[in-house]
């Protein structure tokens, strides 16, 4: 099959402008009754679409797929319901379990951590039947257990032609040619690195081979040995594994490992025993700070309490005695003095007529 027979090339993101199901059911509809052939060339992307076109062609019934170059994920998905599926010598193939975009900024108390946490269980359980649902497809296409697809796509490793005609996901390998094996690109490798993909170990582009990047992926692509086994020999098929806060504390005496197994001295020993003294010895620092900020505000919580009970009590008893300020207090008169006033104020009335 060469290049120019394809009447369908799906490249780039699934779901995207040049993966498209509205274009796929163009060109099945316009062939209809007729083999179709398909190129793919792609690194995955939208689950929906690679099911949705998969559908197209098991209803189409005729269709034909070939993958080129680096193919994983959704791609791979997408070719399942075709009739016949064949992969280049030098194309390489990759199955792994769902993901999602997961981003959270912000402070949380308790409450909301709760709601966070129930959320993740949610979409935790909503992938978890995402990843039995693909690998009950890959299992009828390869006519395994669908445990063995899980155990693989937990690995996530690449397939070369082989492995993957091994398994039983494609039907053919052939060697054209037209068709050169896939090479690594700063942007190819972008794009695995941005996915939480492992990069294969496949030769980097010439014009890549002088940059920064490409140096450093020639460096990290010399790790990764191919394996006959990618289920048993997860090591050399997952991305490798990064101890930080070990890397941290033992500082200028980082772990040695080696085919999976990490030598470690008795100064390394003591270097982590020490760093976990010390956390936890700050650990119980910071919660006898905690106790007694939490007593201090018990105390004041009491107090605040005590004083809005007497705020709230009645202000004062209510009063029946009248007292006017304006009078002074003056003792009663004797006879002596009324029988003198008595006499003047008739005098004076008499002067008066």
């Amino acid at each position: 099959m060469s290049k120019t027979a394809y009447h369908i090339s799906l490249k780039g993101y699934v779901g995207g402008w040049d993966f498209d199901r509205s274009d796929v059911d163009a060109v099945l509809a316009e062939n209809d009754g007729k083999r179709v052939n398909v190129l793919i060339d792609s690194l995955g992307g939208s689950l929906a679409t690679g099911l949705s076109i998969s559908a197209a062609f098991r209803n189409h019934g005729d269709v034909a797929v070939h993958f080129v170059g680096l193919n994983a994920s959704a791609a791979t998905i997408a070719s399942l319901g075709a009739a016949h599926i064949s992969i280049d010598a030098g194309a390489m193939y990759l199955v792994h379990k769902c993901s999602m975009a997961f981003f959270e900024w912000g402070s949380l108390n308790s409450d909301q951590f709760a709601t966070l946490i129930t959320d993740i269980e949610k979409i935790k359980a909503d992938l978890d039947k995402l990843d039995l649902n693909v690998a009950q497809l890959y299992a009828k296409k390869c006519r395994k257990p669908v445990a063995d697809l899980l155990a693989l796509m937990k690995v996530g490793g690449w397939l070369t032609a082989k492995e993957a005609l091994d398994w039983g996901f494609v039907d053919e390998i052939t060697d054209l040619a037209d068709e050169p094996a896939p090479k690594l690109t700063d942007a190819i490798a972008s794009a695995m690195a941005s996915a939480g993909m492992p990069i294969p170990n496949i030769q980097i582009s010439e014009s890549d081979k002088e940059s920064a990047f490409g140096k450093f992926l020639a460096a990290l692509t010399s790790f990764f040995k191919p394996t006959a086994n990618p289920v048993t020999n997860s090591l050399h098929n997952a991305m490798i594994k990064s101890y930080k806060f070990l890397s941290a504390v033992l500082a200028d005496k980082p772990l040695t490992v080696t085919d999976g197994a990490a030598s470690i001295t008795t100064e390394q020993l003591d270097s982590i025993e020490n760093a976990l003294a010390d956390k936890d010895k700050l650990v119980n620092e910071q919660k006898a700070t905690i106790e007694a900020h939490e007593a201090t505000i018990k105390t004041k919580d009491e107090t605040i309490a005590s004083l809005r009970s007497k705020l709230e009590k009645k202000p004062a008893e209510d009063s029946k005695q009248v007292i006017d300020e304006g009078k002074k207090d003056t003792e009663p008169a004797n006879e002596a003095e009324t029988y003198c006033k008595t006499v003047n104020s008739a005098r004076k009335l008499y002067n008066m007529v």
